[in-house]
């Protein structure tokens, strides 16, 4: 299978207004969505779209509606001229710990039939109940790194401007996996923001022992952005104003790196 646990440290630091730098411990699950029968009849720990120590549910991404997960992936693809021939969707995310989860991003990699990655897809959660995606083709780069960038379309943080500009260093999942955001407005880097893991296979003493080590780690993702962000306001960084959402909720991005919203 190439469903795969990433144990590793989160990252984040800010430069401006304030400098504020904060580091975690995680573990993630790389999912290949065709997998997820055979995970959750294999696995005694995990299950699929019913309750478990820990699940994965397609409401939690996508449209929200539980609809399934592939046939959502493969029309933004199609929608995005990204022809991947039925290759592999595979997605890195948190699971559910006894029925709870917060994924501020979530990754897909989009791959062809032969393995080949041709796009990849940020899918970012706010704490208001929103989601956006952005949707970028990764075809024409090294597989190894991929560098990729677009504009904010988003609100994320209460203490982050809109106008700013990210730029993703991505390795892509094998034995390692590394993702990197650095985000910057008109007068340089802003924040930076990290995921550095190593893989696991899937297994049930496997996914026992990350839940020792990690015990109510989806409550402290949750706990954890409050706390930041209480420390942040505590500083002095000044609140940014909530706007609407976007129309779309994805943003097709061409090679070229300019966003097209989604008609």
């Amino acid at each position: 299978m190439f469903s795969k646990i990433f144990e590793g440290k989160v990252y984040h630091k800010r430069f401006k207004p304030k400098v504020h730098e904060l580091t975690y411990k995680v573990y993630s699950m790389l999912i290949d969505l065709d997998e997820l029968d055979q995970l959750d009849k294999n696995l005694k720990l995990f299950a699929h779209n019913r309750f478990n120590i820990l699940s994965f549910w397609d409401k939690d991404h996508g449209t929200g509606t539980g609809a399934p997960l592939r046939p959502y992936v493969d029309g933004i693809l199609e929608k995005g001229g990204i022809e991947t021939n039925g290759g592999p969707i595979r997605l890195l995310c948190y699971p559910r710990l006894f029925g709870y989860v917060f994924n501020p991003l979530s990754v897909y990699y989009c791959y062809n039939s032969d393995e080949s990655l041709k796009a990849i897809i940020y899918e970012v959660s706010n704490t208001f109940g929103e989601r956006h995606s952005y949707v970028i083709p990764a075809e024409g780069q090294k597989e190894d790194v991929i560098h990729q960038k677009c504009r904010k379309g988003f609100y994320v943080s209460p203490f982050m401007e809109m106008e700013t500009d990210y730029a993703f260093r991505m390795v892509p999942p094998k034995e390692k996996i590394s993702v990197s955001i650095t985000q910057s407005d008109d007068a340089g880097v802003v924040l930076k923001a990290s995921f550095d893991g190593a893989a696991q296979s899937i297994t049930d003493k496997n996914l026992l022992a990350v839940l020792l080590r990690y015990p109510l780690m989806t409550l402290k993702v949750i706990l954890g952005i409050h706390w930041e962000a209480f420390k942040l306001w505590k500083k002095g960084v000044k609140l940014v104003t909530r706007p609407p959402a976007p129309v779309t909720p994805i943003t097709l991005v061409s090679s070229s790196n300019q966003m097209e919203p989604k008609p």
